[in-house]
């Protein structure tokens, strides 16, 4: 599905989609001047295709959970089960295959201390074609946590799988009635705690150059640098880390070209970057949101 391209009537829609992921069609269609059957017709036929989703992120600071990015070094033969393995899991996002196959990288939200432990010091390491793991934690300002409850947890969990789930539907899956439902999404919205995203492969908008990029910045420059590298449009994700390079990015270029382009000139021309390691995707197995049945 990834070479599906995007029309410019599709493009639109996304990028409304990207400003507020549960904006209602009829409002998408007034802003594009078509129908709302047109809007309503053209996502369910990308969604159904499995190429385009908007999924309810949680802020997992928030509420007490922790970010990972990790890097693990396989035997040739193990990375793709192991790739896939990983993305199985309901705590992980941004699976790639990286450079020759043998180097995986994702992210992991760990939805405990406990959790985290037993993926980093038990069931990676006991893996034999398991080569490396290198472990980052995701830095970054955070505000106090959120107590949530089971319903919440009910609400957030079928958000992520469909962003876009209806109040009726949730309703169902929390218990909750309609009207709590839509009140506790705009409760969890204004605290921080549920961001909605677009999930959608870059190569539907004609960007086939990916790659994940590891650079060193001067500490006292590192806050500035973060947020410059956030800004810049290749950029899909970016963190601050803990570990021998302190900022992680995945980007998107047209082609090898505008990759090279961006990294001489984008990345080269901050002052403040010592070092940067770019290792290119191979394969994305997972992208932001939950595997789906």
């Amino acid at each position: 599905m990834e070479s599906v391209m995007l029309d410019e009537l599709e493009r639109e829609i996304v990028n409304h989609l990207r400003v507020d992921g549960r904006a209602p069609f009829r409002r998408i269609a007034a802003a594009l001047e078509v129908s709302e059957n047109t809007v309503a017709r053209r996502y369910q036929k990308l969604r159904s295709a499995g190429l385009l989703r908007v999924i309810g992120s949680v802020n997992g600071p928030l509420i007490g959970r922790t970010s990972w990015t990790l890097r693990i070094r396989c035997t040739p033969d193990a990375a793709d089960p192991i790739a896939t393995a990983l993305a199985r899991r309901p705590d992980t996002f941004w699976v790639h295959l990286l450079s020759g196959g043998t180097e995986i990288s994702c992210n992991v939200q760990a939805r405990s201390d406990t959790a985290r432990d037993t993926l980093l010091m038990d069931k990676l390491p006991r893996t034999t074609r398991v080569l490396d793991v290198s472990a980052h934690a995701l830095l970054g300002e955070s505000g106090p946590e959120v107590a949530l409850d089971e319903g919440d947890h009910a609400l957030l969990a079928a958000l992520a799988m469909d962003g876009r789930a209806r109040h009726t539907e949730l309703a169902t899956a929390t218990g909750w009635s309609e009207s709590t439902v839509k009140r506790r999404i705009e409760g969890l919205r204004a605290a921080g705690v549920l961001v909605f995203e677009v999930d959608l492969p870059p190569a539907a908008l004609g960007l086939r150059a990916e790659a994940r990029l590891w650079l060193t910045v001067r500490p006292s420059a590192l806050r500035r640098v973060a947020a410059a590298i956030a800004g810049h449009p290749e950029v899909v994700f970016s963190a601050v880390t803990t570990g021998r390079t302190n900022l992680t990015a995945m980007v998107a270029c047209r082609d090898s070209g505008a990759l090279y382009r961006y990294l001489t000139e984008r990345v080269g021309g901050l002052d403040e970057v010592h070092t940067a390691e770019t290792a290119p995707v191979i394969r994305t197995v997972k992208r932001a949101g939950p595997a789906l049945p």
